[in-house]
């Protein structure tokens, strides 16, 4: 082994000097509740802070806080989106959701959640004071509304 290389789990190099892995050509990105700018989202019941990834990885990936002070007044409706995946971790309150598979999730603070892309679902509720922690793979996610699963009824 080099002596610019350690060995970290999985026995992957990794430099220990300014040479960077071929393909790594992410940035450093630091946010904070100060830095971290809100943006437009998919819902406009919801506010969304852009947690400064997708600029900091060419798109490749996409994090942000959304959070709510009021409670849904209606599900969102079915839906799906177009991405490879989309991870959520609740920061605060719950947000119950149901499945194209029959699946219902309450997601409370705490917990997490990989939807994969494609899958059909629906946000039914959420408590009054709602927060989390949204990922996309990729940083750029399309929402396409479609109908209730037949196998639902």
């Amino acid at each position: 082994m080099d002596s610019n290389e350690t060995r970290s789990r999985g026995d992957s190099p990794r430099t220990t000097d300014s040479s960077r892995p071929a393909g790594a050509d992410c940035v450093l990105a630091h946010a904070t509740p100060q830095t971290a700018p809100e943006v437009a989202g998919r819902r406009e019941f919801f506010r969304y802070r852009d947690l400064l990834v997708a600029q900091a990885t060419g798109g490749r990936l996409r994090a942000q806080v959304m959070s709510a002070s009021r409670g849904m007044s209606q599900p969102t409706g079915w839906h799906y989106h177009v991405c490879e995946a989309q991870f959520v971790y609740g920061l605060k309150g719950w947000v119950d959701l149901e499945f194209e598979d029959g699946r219902r999730v309450r997601l409370q603070a705490g917990e997490s959640l990989l939807i994969p892309g494609g899958m059909k679902h629906n946000e039914i509720a959420t408590s009054e004071e709602f927060e989390l922690l949204e990922v996309t793979l990729p940083g750029e996610m399309g929402t396409v509304p479609c109908e209730k699963p037949a196998q639902l009824g």
